[in-house]
């Protein structure tokens, strides 16, 4: 039985990453260079598959130094991404899960001080029972690895064939799929681009997904 729901929170929640390589597009592009965009993309939902750092790989390709190159980087991602709105469907989809009286997380690679603002800036922080973020887990120990699933599940107090996770990036997927638990793809615009393996059901938006929707599925595979 379905019983609890967790979520990524970058890329599926809110769209920070298409602002990110956006910008680091512009910051080659003015020193002559081009972003290798596929090697960026290996990078997001966690290092499973790269560890490609844009700033040390500019400043590799130019002898700029890569600290400033960093700091811009992040001024600039950062405002975009503080005038965005929460990705279609999530909404809906958490107000249902509540409704039904199912638990609801967010595990993120990311920092809480980061998840944490955005969720209330958003004001969706006070529907989750719990944030679960790289400061929760051992160094190194972020997607693809399971270890925020598996401490989402603990928290939760539910096991990993009672609850669904929904990721945008092929680490975070392989995350959910080590913790054995039933996960949907949702690839965004930037992630598409990349190869999933291992999901159980693949979504273009949360948009019009409803849980009766994910209770049909999730039965079918259980």
């Amino acid at each position: 039985m379905l019983e609890a729901l967790i979520f990524d929170f970058d890329g599926l929640i809110l769209d920070t990453e298409t602002p990110e390589v956006e910008v680091w597009q512009s910051i080659y592009r003015e020193h002559g260079q081009d972003l290798p965009v596929h090697e960026w993309s290996k990078t997001i939902g966690g290092y499973g598959l790269s560890n490609f750092d844009a700033a040390i790989h500019l400043g590799e390709l130019t002898g700029l130094d890569p600290a400033p190159l960093r700091a811009r980087y992040r001024a600039e991602s950062d405002a975009v991404i503080r005038a965005k709105s929460i990705q279609p469907g999530v909404l809906d989809l958490i107000l249902d899960a509540r409704q039904r009286g199912l638990g609801l997380a967010v595990a993120s690679s990311s920092r809480h001080e980061w998840v944490d603002a955005h969720l209330t800036r958003l004001n969706l922080i006070q529907h989750f029972d719990h944030v679960i973020c790289a400061d929760d887990v051992a160094p190194g120990r972020t997607k693809p690895n399971p270890d925020l699933f598996l401490l989402a599940l603990t928290r939760l107090g539910v096991r990993n064939d009672a609850a669904v996770v929904f990721e945008d990036s092929p680490n975070g997927v392989c995350a959910a799929r080590a913790a054995g638990i039933f996960v949907v793809a949702v690839p965004n615009a930037l992630t598409s681009q990349l190869i999933f393996e291992g999901e159980n059901l693949r979504a273009s938006s949360l948009a019009g997904l409803t849980v009766a929707d994910l209770v049909i599925y999730f039965s079918s595979k259980n």
